[in-house]
């Protein structure tokens, strides 16, 4: 089905190039149309929108004709698709959750630190697998770039998309938000301090302020969590030794981010930490070209790049004689 078959409604799309494309609507759609339009030879690719996406895969699952499975999502439904997958050894690839640290050493170029943070934590709003999570500071500087990372959270507009200006948008829903909230009250009733934010503004829209706090405990529910939320919960830690060891107690292994001013330390750090990637000195670790994935409970093997082929290939090895 091409996009002008796709959207004949009239005003909800713009002519471009002799196809109709919708100002908005179902991506995956609109990608199918692409594939065909380009000649993608009919059934190779299927689309099946569903707001009962369990039943159906549950049935697709129950067939033995499918052998790859892969998922983007949480944790805890990736656990049952595992489960169901089983019945036929469906081979899959798992992208999950994540609880990313953020390591900011003593030797950090603090302003790069700051901006990195701001990078990692705000994308998509914290409502991202590779959102920082938590972020360990070296006490030396754990004031200086507390103080750097609020005054930064404080600069960003929250609203709705629509508006001009607007670098924050809402959460996806309430329970989000008041999972978010809830985060943040136990974190403070650990004894963490608010430097910034820490509510839900009186507005339409499921809105959660920037927010950082410090003096966060390293057992609170916070740092355990997937936070999925514009939070940033800091800890400061002594030695290279005592991070590693926090960064690492989590059944999740995403992405890490490490700053340092020594590449010495910053790639011992990255060999140390039990994460299927690392970025030094960077907010951002996504490419295309490169194998997306985590290590633990965030998932099994990968996407992108040469790596990401393999996925969907099976080896076989042949021994003749003759």
């Amino acid at each position: 089905m091409s996009l002008k078959r796709l959207y004949q409604l009239p005003g909800q799309g713009i002519d471009l190039d002799g196809i109709q494309r919708p100002e908005q609507g179902p991506e995956a759609l609109v990608l199918a149309a692409l594939f065909e339009d380009a000649g993608l030879p009919a059934g190779v690719l299927n689309v099946l929108p569903t707001l009962q996406a369990g039943r159906v895969v549950d049935a697709m699952l129950a067939d033995s004709r499918v052998r790859k499975l892969s998922f983007t999502g949480s944790t805890e439904v990736g656990r049952l698709l595992l489960a169901q997958a089983s019945r036929h050894v469906v081979k899959c690839s798992m992208e999950l959750g994540g609880n990313a640290p953020f390591i900011v050493c003593a030797d950090a170029d603090l302003d790069l630190a700051v901006s990195s943070a701001m990078t990692a934590k705000l994308r998509n709003g914290g409502e991202s697998c590779t959102a920082a999570n938590r972020f360990y500071v070296q006490e030396s500087v754990a004031d200086q770039f507390a103080k750097r990372f609020a005054e930064a959270m404080a600069e960003v507009r929250l609203g709705p998309g629509c508006e001009d200006g607007v670098q924050l948008g809402p959460l996806i829903n309430n329970s989000a938000r008041a999972k978010v909230s809830k985060l943040v009250e136990d974190a403070l009733d650990d004894g963490a301090q608010l430097l910034i934010g820490g509510r839900a503004p009186e507005r339409p829209g499921y809105f959660y302020e920037p927010t950082v706090l410090t003096g966060v405990a390293s057992h609170s529910r916070i740092v355990q969590e997937e936070i999925f939320g514009p939070v940033a919960p800091i800890v400061s830690f002594t030695s290279i030794d005592e991070v590693v060891a926090l960064a690492n107690a989590t059944d999740y292994g995403l992405v890490s981010f490490v700053h340092s001013g020594d590449l010495a330390t910053s790639l011992s750090i990255a060999e140390r930490l039990e994460s299927g990637m690392v970025g030094i000195n960077r907010g951002v670790v996504s490419d295309p070209a490169a194998p997306f994935g985590g290590w633990k409970q965030s998932g099994l093997g990968r996407e992108g790049g040469h790596d990401g082929l393999l996925e969907y290939l099976e080896t076989k090895y042949i021994a003749a004689t003759w």
